[in-house]
């Protein structure tokens, strides 16, 4: 058995990293930050910045590591034949990830804006849906997930800080937001398909 969802086509998969990748290049050009970010006195007052705010980046190194990221995100759907249910779930993780995120607060931050929380959602989802199946691509969550937890406890996501090699601060505790918001959604995705698919 290789898991309730099996591989499928990942077209919808690679058109949600598109769309998350070609927003935050419009935004990064045409758009204003402040018009789209998540600011703690007006996310739950214009609720549309917990999808916007995804597309806001700060300097051209914050757009080019994410759009990096979105890209390896839309390989590893693929590779792993995530299908529209994958893709749905990864929908649903992004506004979560900030919801969460605001829900937590942002010490330090007025402002938060970037892919890496969506990001990281995308990728427990990704290896979550792969701890579901047997051989190689089991070993292969297992890795990622281990790869994920050592990362979110050497950034010590408990606030806002500079990262060696970026510049601009990262909302590391948006890392943690996403991996549980990805991990979450990829639970419901798998219970749904084994419901859905029992005899």
């Amino acid at each position: 058995m290789e898991g309730a969802a099996g591989r499928q086509p990942a077209h919808a998969w690679l058109g949600l990293c598109a769309l998350l990748a070609f927003g935050a290049c419009t935004a990064y050009f045409f758009l204003s930050p402040a018009a789209l970010d998540i600011q703690p006195d007006r996310w739950l007052r214009e609720p549309w910045r917990l999808w916007t705010a995804a597309w806001v980046h700060w300097t051209p190194l914050h757009l080019a590591g994410n759009a990096a990221g979105a890209a390896a995100l839309a390989l590893l759907g693929r590779a792993a034949g995530l299908g529209r249910g994958h893709a749905l779930g990864a929908f649903i993780s992004w506004p979560l990830t900030h919801l969460l995120l605001a829900l937590w607060g942002m010490p330090g931050l007025m402002h938060y804006g970037g892919l890496s929380g969506v990001l990281h959602a995308g990728v427990a989802l990704a290896s979550t849906v792969l701890l579901a199946r047997r051989g190689l691509q089991r070993a292969v969550g297992v890795a990622v997930w281990a790869g994920l937890l050592l990362k979110l406890a050497w950034e010590s996501p408990w606030g806002p800080r500079l990262a060696v090699g970026w510049d601009f601060t990262v909302a590391t505790h948006a890392h943690v937001a996403g991996v549980l918001a990805g991990l979450l959604c990829a639970l419901a995705v798998e219970w749904h398909e084994r419901q859905k698919n029992k005899p």
